[in-house]
């Protein structure tokens, strides 16, 4: 097995082993390697690589709008981000605009950082309390 397959089996694995918040936070890993690369595309004069790795961030985004639990009270206010975000990557794709992409780039390392922590209280808490038992 080649080092490129034993890279891409593991990538597999670590997908199909992750846990609902790991999953999400892979999302934004994601979204913002596409933002990144999308600046970086616009920089070299690469319009078609920036347009497809900016519909890539845009397809990530929707996927969080679509998996949001509705009933959660957090989704009514976080729902509307996402939405801003998405229309802002379409506006940064048809003026090729590194400032849009700069800005967008920041609220989503907002909800990544943030998602961070949540998983991070998680495993103390849910660690704390096997360490009671």
């Amino acid at each position: 097995m080649s080092m490129q397959q034993q890279y891409q089996a593991y990538k597999n694995n670590s997908v199909t082993t992750a846990s609902p918040g790991e999953l999400t936070l892979m999302l934004y890993n994601g979204c913002l390697k596409f933002i990144k690369q999308a600046v970086r595309d616009i920089e070299e004069g690469s319009h078609e690589q920036k347009n497809i790795n900016i519909q890539k961030a845009q397809k990530i985004i929707q996927e969080l709008m679509v998996t949001l639990d509705q009933k959660a009270d957090i989704s009514k206010e976080i729902l509307p981000i996402y939405d801003y975000i998405n229309r802002r990557l379409m506006e940064a794709n048809i003026n090729s605009d590194k400032e849009i992409l700069e800005e967008v780039m920041g609220l989503v390392e907002e909800f990544r950082d943030t998602w961070k922590e949540v998983i991070k209280l998680n495993r103390q808490k849910q660690y704390g309390r096997g360490a009671q038992a």
